[in-house]
């Protein structure tokens, strides 16, 4: 009781005094009610001048305590005059208190047995209901109880009538009832209002922990797209300069040359196109991001593809010392045959990379309706806590060197997002020292593989009898292409905008063009290919080059529905792709 007596922290006490003078509006009227019909029940000739007087004294003492709480209430209650508003509601109640009290006085002498069984019963009244009103601030409440009591039991006392003096009694223990009961609920008001502020500071700190979050997550995303744009344009300057070399190499290939001269050549090659595979594995990251790998979903056939990755991957492992073996099958798969052995070179190069003895293993198992296709090696292995994070962009195990030879730490990152674009599960087993396995799960062939059409090497020998306006804001891509090109028997025009390529195509009409996607001046290929078609025919056949791995330049190169081959573009794929569309100009 002592505790509860002591007032409480500022702000818990503002909000108690809040709730207090919040229930005084809601007892005047009835109050008033209660005064003016007590002056009419008990009123008589020996008592109604005191009793009037008594009424208007409740009267001013509620109309003064409804004001005076309006006034604080509108004005807002700060913790800094919190006390002091305290002090003047004891001085208010005490004054009510003492004016209830002051009934006892003004009507029992002359009031009949009925009327001073009214009177006891209005007081008792009183009593409890300002119990539910003042308990929020005990003190208060203490006040104004005492003072009624003391006031009607001293009555009681003075009229010297044993009954009288059994109710002072009774009125002692109701006054000790009360003041325990609004004990009780002085403790679950204030625990109500310590909730209520644990709540608003659990809110606060979740809202701040909320936009610290979200502050975190832009910045990330700011930094994801920062990285996404840099890559982006340093990938694009990088494949200009590794695709005009080249063709430059082709060209320099179809040339008389000296054993020596010849073995440097294909060293030179060897460098170019690592340059190349590189820059094609971003590319190809960079395509999963955009969103623009479309899977074409057909039966094939799984032997061929372990073939070609075999023959083309092998002389790898062999160089490294290790067995390269695939187990021979007949399954036939339900799935994109391109996208699959985009996965399986991921996971086979990512195999052999990180094998230095041993070998490495391609096999399937068949379950029921479903193949899982498993790479085997003998490598580091991985710790379970990495399983994940091996799976991220650019995470690689063991190379805080940055060996280049090592890659990019992008090939799983691809693997596992074409596993999902696709919706095949990929997963991995492993134990570091001893090896891992990789497995993808596949479904089987619903129908009979008609034909498996895996690209096979291209060996080019035809001359190609057409022209050709190439397009093109770098000059040593332009160089490059009108040597290939004429070499290839093609008659050859190369302009570096679209003006020029109006001008060029007036004068010799094209067969076939060849624009880079991003031209100077914020122009593109697609808006090149479009005004020569405007002009020429909308037949007009074209082919789109990009070196650009963002992902809105590819989504837009992509809708532009032109033809679309990337930097740096293989003479082989060039050559294959024009003679294609040769054939189609024959037929």
């Amino acid at each position: 009781m002592r505790r509860l007596l002591r007032l409480s922290e500022g702000r818990i006490l503002a909000e108690q005094l809040r709730l207090l003078l919040g229930n005084v509006g809601s007892s005047v009227i009835p109050a008033l009610l209660l005064a003016v019909v007590l002056v009419w029940a008990l009123s008589n000739d020996s008592n109604a001048l005191g009793l009037r007087v008594w009424c208007a004294a409740v009267v001013l003492s509620k109309l003064y305590s409804a004001h005076h709480a309006r006034r604080i209430l509108a004005s807002g209650i700060t913790i800094e005059h919190a006390h002091r508003l305290v002090l003047m509601l004891l001085a208010l109640n005490m004054v009510d208190g003492a004016a209830w009290g002051a009934l006892a006085w003004v009507t029992l002498d002359t009031a009949s047995v009925t009327g001073s069984i009214l009177v006891i019963s209005v007081l008792a009244g009183i009593a409890g209901s300002s119990m539910s009103l003042l308990a929020p601030v005990l003190p208060v409440f203490l006040v104004f109880i005492a003072l009624e009591c003391i006031v009607t039991a001293t009555k009681f006392w003075q009229m010297g009538d044993p009954a009288y003096s059994a109710l002072a009694l009774a009125l002692t223990l109701f006054l000790i009832t009360l003041v325990l009961q609004a004990r009780n609920s002085a403790i679950a008001v204030r625990a109500a209002i310590n909730l209520r502020f644990e709540n608003v500071e659990l809110l606060a700190r979740l809202r701040d922990e909320t936009m610290k979050v979200q502050d975190a997550h832009r910045e990330a995303v700011l930094a994801n797209l920062a990285k996404s744009k840099f890559l982006a344009a340093a990938s694009h300057d990088l494949r200009q300069p590794i695709h005009a070399l080249g063709l430059f190499l082709e060209v320099l290939a179809r040339s008389e040359l000296t054993a020596t001269q010849r073995t440097v050549l294909g060293s030179a090659r060897s460098v170019s196109e690592a340059s190349a595979g590189m820059l094609n594995t971003l590319l190809d990251f960079s395509r999963i991001e955009a969103g623009v790998v479309d899977a074409q979903v057909l039966p094939f056939h799984l032997q061929p593809l372990l073939h070609k990755i075999e023959n083309e991957l092998a002389p790898q492992a062999n160089a490294k010392g290790l067995i390269y073996r695939t187990r021979e099958t007949h399954v036939a798969l339900q799935s994109d045959p391109a996208l699959v052995e985009l996965i399986l070179r991921n996971l086979v190069s990512n195999a052999i990379r990180y094998s230095e003895r041993g070998g490495v293993l391609v096999a399937c198992r068949t379950r029921g309706n479903q193949t899982r296709l498993e790479v085997w090696d003998t490598g580091i292995g991985i710790d379970a806590l990495q399983h994940q994070e091996i799976f991220r962009e650019f995470h690689q195990l063991g190379n805080v060197e940055r060996d280049r030879s090592k890659g990019l730490g992008l090939g799983l990152a691809i693997a596992d997002g074409l596993a999902r674009k696709l919706g095949h599960e990929l997963s991995l087993s492993s134990i570091p020292g001893r090896g891992s396995v990789f497995r993808l799960t596949l479904p089987n062939a619903r129908v009979p593989v008609i034909s498996d059409e895996l690209e096979t090497t291209h060996t080019f020998v035809q001359r190609l009898d057409i022209r050709v306006l190439v397009i093109d804001d770098d000059e040593a891509v332009r160089a490059g292409m009108l040597q290939l090109l004429h070499d290839w028997g093609c008659k050859c025009e190369a302009v570096e905008s679209i003006e020029e390529a109006l001008i060029s195509a007036r004068t010799h009409r094209p067969d076939i063009v060849i624009s880079d996607f991003r031209l100077r001046k914020q122009h593109t290929g697609a808006q090149a290919i479009a005004a020569l078609r405007e002009e020429f025919g909308k037949d007009l056949p074209a082919l789109l080059i990009t070196g650009d791995t963002a992902p809105e330049r590819l989504r837009d190169a992509r809708a532009s529905g032109i033809p679309l081959l990337h930097k740096p573009v293989a003479p082989s794929q060039l050559h294959r792709r024009l003679a294609s569309i040769l054939a189609d100009m024959d037929k």
